[in-house]
């Protein structure tokens, strides 16, 4: 789906070519993205949590939190196009990158659980997190049974930053629960993890399957 796009796309070509000019590898390029993707997450606690720490500017720091998963996503895109325009594609790079991702999924989503945004229905982030994990260990472990890596199904990883992006900026100008009150009453982030507890715990099921039958 996106991953395809931005796999694609000349211009992040341009900008692998010109990072690779001034010796920049593609390892540091995915410690970067796991950087900001810690950034990101406890930027998500710290907002969530401001009256409780006597925060007083929410916006500031779920822009922030906001500014960081756009980081770590464009810096997780670029690592891997990074590393086949110089040619330095490699096993321990690879397994560097989904280890990286994986880590960085629990920091950004853990933020927005540990957060509160889905108050009191916590549960729901738990699913949420079992979702984004399996979903991408299902990809994974089709290759480790001597398949392709299966990157199908309804939502990836590129999918769902993006997703998370827009739900941080719609909560700045909105950041009221969603509807005002009721046992499911979320603001834009809530509805965000609501939205992974299901479908990427249906991406899961989707790759199983099509892993299964390939086998």
């Amino acid at each position: 789906m996106l991953r395809e796009f931005v796999d694609n796309c000349r211009f992040a070509r341009r900008i692998a070519i010109a990072l690779a000019g001034i010796g920049i590898s593609p390892n540091l390029l995915s410690l970067l993205s796991f950087g900001c993707a810690m950034l990101a997450g406890l930027f998500f606690f710290f907002a969530g949590n401001s009256p409780y720490f006597n925060y007083r500017n929410f916006n500031l720091l779920l822009f922030l939190a906001g500014v960081f998963v756009c980081l770590n996503a464009l810096l997780d895109a670029l690592d891997g196009v990074l590393a086949r325009e110089t040619g330095n594609a490699s096993k321990k790079g690879d397994f560097l990158d989904h280890v990286i991702d994986r880590y960085s999924d629990v920091f950004v989503i853990g933020g927005i659980i540990l957060g509160g945004y889905v108050n009191p229905r916590w549960e729901i982030g738990l699913v949420a997190i079992i979702g984004v994990l399996l979903s991408s260990y299902m990809g994974t472990q089709a290759q480790a049974v001597g398949l392709s890596r299966v990157y199908g199904g309804l939502i990836g990883r590129a999918d769902r930053l993006l997703i998370i992006i827009v739900a941080t900026f719609l909560s700045l100008i909105y950041p009221y629960p969603i509807p005002a009150s009721g046992p499911l009453s979320f603001s834009f982030l809530g509805w965000t993890l609501v939205l992974f507890a299901i479908l990427c715990n249906a991406t899961a099921l989707q790759r199983f399957f099509y892993a299964w039958r390939r086998i």
